[in-house]
């Protein structure tokens, strides 16, 4: 029973013990917290204030001429020579090289020549024969219809006659026979006539119509294939690439030369489709590239009605001009397109923001009893130094924005002196700064080397003793 009892009372012990540190630690918690409630921290903070703010679109793009132009030969034909040199600037229209073309010169004129013996031919048959003939047939109408009227005069007149019985039956008929073969004779030679004028007239006209026309066909074929040794620039720009040498085989599965015109470029980039939809023709826009000093402007010029259905993005063009060619087609350039402006827009440092969510965000602000205290506040517009509040937030109200991580609310704060005016206050005299501090270090240096070492301690004298 002893022994129980003792370890009832050790039980017991412990566990008030525990207790006791328990209640100590949470003592110390709450005193912690009080204390860092009470504590002054140094933070940096700036009111929020109104500014032009302005929702950019920044994304990657590739350059690439206004106009290009891979020129293919039309034929396969060895490289006669060549005008202008890799780098050249031409003009539409200017002679770049040459074919060899003797073959295709010799068939142009053969076509030439059956084209003028085409042309004469129908000439003449336009002009000579077809007259000619429709003349004779007209004489033989008029000869077979003074043969007609002749017999119906011989003939009505053998009629009286037989009917007086002053000539026989037989010479009658002969005479009816006469006039009817007149009569048939009449007949067939004003149908010959007739078809002469209406049908043989249109044949033959069309018939050296059609000849001529052959004639030309061929000849323009040839001349054509005789142009095709010439080639020309069909856009003003520069002669960017010439792979071939005179004398090698220039063929139509492969461009002799590159023309690019370089005035001006488009950037050519894709972005998310809700990007694009803050986007409009005409925004303004910015290309910059590594290396260059500054960016060149530009606007956008297309939004593609279609997404890439690879990429699921959209594609832009961004268009500017370059008079100096520093922008080259097939470089990677950095485009940054304003798809918005808000004026007046309240705005406050990015870093201030806490707790960022899609639309909303966290900011601690500094009262006048100088305690930071958090508030919920609606974004907008965001860049990398500021951010548009919505609502939450009034101008001129001081937020932190350099401290406030982890910070309590009703935390007391002591807003640090910015950066900027610090070194605008040491700025004033840093020769004099300089030249104090060295001459603290001399002095230093100086008593330090005259100050005797200290001697040991010496003991009291007793009261009443001489030294």
């Amino acid at each position: 029973m002893p022994k129980q009892k003792s370890k009832v009372r050790v039980v017991a012990l412990a566990v008030s013990l525990a207790l006791a540190v328990a209640g100590c630690g949470k003592g110390e918690k709450e005193e912690a917290a009080e204390a860092a409630v009470k504590a002054e921290v140094v933070v940096k903070a700036a009111p929020a204030g109104k500014a032009d703010l302005s929702r950019v679109v920044n994304t990657e793009a590739v350059i690439f001429p206004i106009a290009q132009s891979a020129i293919t030969p039309r034929i396969n034909a060895p490289v006669k020579k060549f005008y202008v040199v890799r780098g050249q600037k031409v003009r539409q229209g200017q002679l770049l090289a040459t074919l060899e073309n003797r073959d295709l010169s010799a068939a142009a004129l053969d076509n030439q020549g059956a084209y003028a013996q085409a042309e004469a031919n129908y000439s003449t048959n336009v002009n000579a024969s077809l007259p000619e003939e429709i003349a004779k047939t007209e004489q033989d109408v008029q000869t077979a219809r003074q043969e007609l009227d002749a017999q119906q005069k011989l003939y009505s007149s053998r009629e009286e006659l037989f009917q007086q019985g002053a000539l026989p039956r037989k010479d009658l008929d002969a005479a009816g026979v006469s006039l009817a073969q007149a009569r048939s004779a009449y007949n067939l030679a004003k149908r010959h006539l007739d078809g002469l004028n209406a049908v043989g007239r249109q044949g033959a006209l069309k018939s050296a119509q059609g000849q001529l026309t052959s004639a030309k066909g061929k000849l323009l074929n040839a001349e054509a294939q005789l142009s095709y040794t010439e080639i020309r620039s069909p856009i003003n720009g520069y002669v960017t690439d010439r792979p071939l040498y005179p004398g090698e085989m220039a063929s139509t599965a492969g461009p002799l030369m590159t023309v690019m015109d370089l005035s001006q470029v488009v950037a050519k980039a894709h972005v998310p489709q809700s990007d694009a939809l803050q986007l409009h023709n005409g925004d303004t826009a910015s290309i910059t590239l590594a290396g260059m000093e500054k960016p060149v402007s530009g606007k956008v010029s297309l939004i593609s009605p279609a997404l890439d259905p690879n990429s699921t993005t959209v594609e832009i063009w961004v268009q500017a001009s370059n008079p100096s060619q520093q922008l080259r087609p097939g470089t990677t350039a950095r485009v940054s397109i304003i798809a918005q402006t808000v004026h007046d827009a309240v705005v406050v440092p990015a870093s201030a923001l806490l707790n960022i969510k899609e639309d909303s965000a966290q900011v601690m602000v500094v009262d006048a009893q100088s305690k930071a205290q958090g508030r919920e506040v609606k974004i907008g517009i965001r860049t990398q130094e500021q951010a548009q509040i919505l609502s939450g937030l009034n101008p001129g109200e001081v937020v932190v924005i350099e401290g406030a991580y982890g910070l309590p609310d009703k935390t007391r704060v002591k807003v640090e002196k910015p950066e900027s005016e610090a070194a605008e206050g040491a700025s004033d005299h840093p020769i004099r700064e300089g030249k104090d501090k060295k001459d603290d270090d001399a002095r230093d240096k100086k008593g330090s080397a005259a100050k005797p070492k200290s001697a040991p301690e010496r003991p009291a004298k007793a009261k009443g003793t001489k030294d």
